[in-house]
C-alpha cells in the first residue's frame, strides 16, 4: 500500500495530546507533516511535543481551552507564523461523564456542550483565516453518540450530533473557498478512556468485541488511517461526509450494548 506523504504540509490538532487525537498527530508527523497540537494541560502538551519530535523536528504545542476563543486564536496565529498556512485542521477536543438526564445539572449539560460543540465551532471559526485556500481539509472527531441514542449520554448525544451537523453546514459554506469539511466517528477503540469506561472488566470487554461485526476492537491507527485519507488528495472530492470507523458497530445499533439508564 502506498504510504501517505504530508511533507511540507502543516497540521493543527486540537485536543491532540492524548488518546485517539494524539495517535492522529503522530500519524501525520510520521508522514512528514509540520505538526501543532493544543489541549488544556501544559504537562500533556509538553509530553506530546516530545513524542512528536521523534517523528518530525517541526512541532509546536499550545496549552489552550477550546472554550476560550481568544486562546485558540493566539495558538493558530503562532502556528501560521511559524509553520505557514494550515493545510489540515483536526478538531477533537471532547468531554464526557455518565449521568441520567434527571441526575444531570444544567451546568453539567452545558459543560459538555461547551467543550464538544462550542469548542468545535471556536476552533473552526478561528482557524478559517489561517487555512490554506483553496486546498485545506478539516476533520472533526465525532463519536457514536452522534448516531446512537444512549442512556446516560444526553449531553454527549446532543453535542456530537451538533458537531456532525456543523460539519455539513460548513462543508456548504466553505466549499467555495476550496475547504473540505468532514467528520470521523470512532467506534470501540482499544487503549482509550472511552473504551475503559465502556468495558471496565474482562467480561464487559468480550461483550463489546462480540457486538462488533468485524469481531475486534479498533486501533488508534485505524482512525488515523481514515483521517489521513480524508486529508489527502485521494479524498479531494469528499466533503460534508460523516464516516464511522467502527468495524460496523453502529450499523448494528452498537449490538444493543449501551449503558443502563438509572435515575
Amino acid at each position: 500500500m502506498q504510504a501517505f506523504d504530508f511533507k511540507d504540509r502543516c497540521v493543527f490538532v486540537a485536543g491532540g495530546t492524548s488518546g485517539i487525537n494524539l495517535g492522529i498527530a503522530e500519524a501525520f508527523a510520521a508522514a512528514g507533516a509540520k505538526t501543532a497540537v493544543m489541549s488544556r494541560s501544559q504537562a500533556r502538551v509538553d509530553e506530546a511535543v516530545l513524542r512528536l519530535r521523534a517523528f518530525s523536528g517541526e512541532v509546536l504545542g499550545f496549552a489552550a481551552d477550546v472554550r476560550n476563543a481568544e486562546a485558540i486564536l493566539s495558538a493558530l496565529k503562532a502556528t501560521s507564523a511559524s509553520l505557514g498556512a494550515i493545510d489540515i485542521l483536526v478538531s477533537g477536543a471532547a468531554g464526557n461523564f455518565p449521568s441520567p438526564a434527571l441526575g444531570m445539572s444544567p451546568n453539567g449539560f452545558k459543560a459538555v456542550v461547551d467543550i464538544d460543540l462550542l469548542g468545535t465551532f471556536n476552533v473552526l471559526r478561528n482557524a478559517h483565516a489561517f487555512l490554506r485556500k483553496p486546498g485545506a481539509a478539516i476533520i472533526n472527531i465525532s463519536a457514536p453518540q452522534a448516531l446512537l441514542a444512549m442512556p446516560l449520554q444526553a449531553h454527549v448525544c446532543a453535542a456530537k450530533a451538533g458537531v456532525d451537523m456543523l460539519t455539513r453546514v460548513l462543508a456548504i459554506e466553505w466549499g467555495g473557498d476550496g475547504i473540505r469539511v468532514n467528520s470521523v466517528i470512532p467506534g470501540p477503540i482499544e487503549g482509550t478512556e472511552g473504551m475503559a469506561r465502556l468495558a471496565p472488566t474482562a467480561d464487559a470487554m468480550q461483550s463489546v468485541i462480540g457486538s462488533v461485526p468485524l469481531a475486534r476492537l479498533g486501533t488508534k491507527q485505524d482512525v488515523a488511517n481514515l483521517v489521513l485519507f480524508l486529508a489527502s488528495p485521494w479524498a479531494a472530492y469528499i466533503t460534508g461526509a460523516v464516516i464511522p470507523v467502527d468495524g460496523g458497530w453502529s450499523t448494528n445499533g452498537a449490538g444493543g450494548l449501551v449503558p443502563t439508564a438509572r435515575t
